[in-house]
């Protein structure tokens, strides 16, 4: 899942810090907050190279010093080359998470976030206790699923920062996220600091291993990201993991299965020295000898054949995750040039898939040579050409009006498309109470009329001018009544 590391940039973070096994030496919290996201970026790059990495850095204000990216080099970069600011305002910094992780992943995507500060509070409007008062400019609960989790740099024995702790801990309970509150159980040093970010990267960032077999074949795989355990709710709150075993049980066309709901999506990537075989080029094991790499490549993978059977037959592999929890894995192609194998987990039970019955009773078609397919087409036919309308946005009513408009300077050739669209668009708004509608439409059908040029046609001015007056009169306001054209002896009936 994307992480967002956030960190205190205020001028508490540049206080030094006595290291203990040197007297004369140096260095500030800032600097050991750096040396601390270092080492959780080298876990990441051997355990979860595909994580997108963002970095946030606050004071008064917060910015943006790094968006989301796979580049832990170019990360490393940027935090060395972060300067210090003014006080601690930590409701504008949660309120800069909110907007970047809204405009790069939506409200649906689980997210880390990791804030690393000195324990500061701050002072003010946009303090921590303003966080924690539940008004409207509160940024919390975070709009999208996610983790918090908080790195207080301060020494055990400094005044106050029990009291920090205990706050920071009361702003995870509202942020509706899961997480806690990590501090050294010693002075700070550059030990004691990578040793705190080391334990929560291997807490937080477990890849997750399995096997997936076949009958008699079987990989040993990793699944990124790591899928998250379902929660259900009710009288007893309980949370359901899948098997470390997931076993293919049947293939399906792609036509059948269709596209329907999911949990959560996870890239499939065989663990090991089958790594090198997969369409994303991520070697785990930073290994420069080429002969290796070529016995490796030669290496047979039930993965690899998996994928190319898939991917030729045009097919996805049911797969059981669990009792009574079900998923496919299908081929995915990003580019024309390079496909993956994915896994889509679908929510815990049978009937997930509604137009295939039950997952468990799903078997080998007997009696019949040639399948039908699924899913099954209803005998009658249905007329979609009254099409329903709906005016969710301002964009969709803009849009049916300038429909009307264009017919309308095409009269007398569009005259039954003209009255067509008038008669939807005012029988719509009779149905949604609209109606002011009809009396806008009829002034922008006035105004329509004054301005044709003098080439147009006659029948255009009074076919224009009829429905602007029959738009205002009160039969109009009859959901029955039609709109009929006006009579002229510039009609093509006549």
């Amino acid at each position: 899942m994307p992480t967002v590391v956030v960190i205190d940039v205020s001028l508490s973070m540049s206080r030094p810090v006595n290291l203990p096994d040197s007297s004369s030496e140096s260095i500030t919290r800032r600097q050991l907050a750096v040396q601390g996201i270092s080492s959780l970026l080298n876990h990441l790059h051997v355990n979860s190279r595909l994580e997108f990495v963002a970095v946030i850095a606050f004071s008064s204000l917060y910015d943006v010093v790094c968006p989301f990216t796979r580049d832990f080099d170019l990360v490393r970069s940027k935090l060395n080359n972060l300067e210090e600011y003014d006080k601690t305002c930590l409701k504008t910094a949660l309120q800069g998470v909110s907007t970047l992780v809204l405009e790069e992943w939506g409200n649906s995507t689980q997210c880390q976030i990791l804030i690393v500060t000195d324990g500061s509070v701050g002072m003010g409007p946009n303090s921590l206790s303003a966080c924690l008062l539940q008004d409207q400019s509160s940024p919390l609960p975070f709009p999208f699923p996610s983790t918090l989790n908080v790195v207080c740099l301060a020494n055990p024995d400094e005044p106050g920062i029990t009291q920090s702790i205990a706050m920071y801990q009361r702003l995870i309970e509202l942020s509706g996220a899961q997480g806690s509150v990590h501090a050294p159980d010693q002075n700070l040093s550059v030990k004691c600091v990578t040793s705190l970010f080391q334990r929560l990267a291997e807490s937080q960032y477990t890849s997750f291993h399995g096997t997936l077999s076949c009958g008699k074949l079987s990989s040993s795989i990793v699944l990124s990201p790591t899928p998250q355990p379902f929660c259900t709710t009710g009288e007893v709150e309980s949370r359901k993991r899948i098997s470390q075993n997931i076993e293919i049980c049947g293939f399906l066309d792609v036509g059948d299965i269709g596209s329907p709901m999911v949990f959560s999506r996870h890239l499939v990537l065989p663990f090991g020295k089958d790594l090198s075989n997969v369409g994303v080029n991520i070697d785990l094991n930073d290994s420069d000898d080429e002969n290796s790499s070529q016995d490796e490549g030669r290496m047979a993978s039930f993965c690899v054949l998996l994928h190319g059977a898939l991917k030729v037959e045009n097919m996805v592999a049911l797969c059981i995750l669990g009792e009574s929890w079900y998923g496919i894995i299908y081929s995915w192609a990003d580019t024309k040039k390079k496909s993956n194998i994915m896994l889509s987990i679908f929510n815990p039970g049978l009937d997930v898939i509604p137009w295939l019955g039950r997952l468990d009773c799903l078997g080998v078609l007997k009696g019949s040579e040639q399948s039908e397919g699924l899913p099954v087409k209803p005998v009658e036919k249905r007329s979609y050409a009254q099409n329903h309308v709906s005016w969710i946005r301002h964009a969709g009513l803009q849009s049916d009006i300038q429909k009307i408009l264009r017919h309308a300077k095409k009269l007398p050739d569009k005259t039954q498309q003209f009255y067509k669209e008038l008669n939807r668009v005012r029988k719509a708004a009779l149905i949604f109470g609209f109606i002011d509608l009809l009396v806008r439409l009829a002034e922008i059908l006035d105004r329509e009329c004054h301005s044709l040029p003098g080439s147009a046609h006659p029948d255009c001015a009074l076919q224009l001018s009829h429905s602007a007056s029959i738009l205002r009169s009160r039969q109009c306001l009859d959901v029955n009544f039609l709109i009929q054209p006006l009579r002229t002896k510039f009609g093509q009936g006549d």
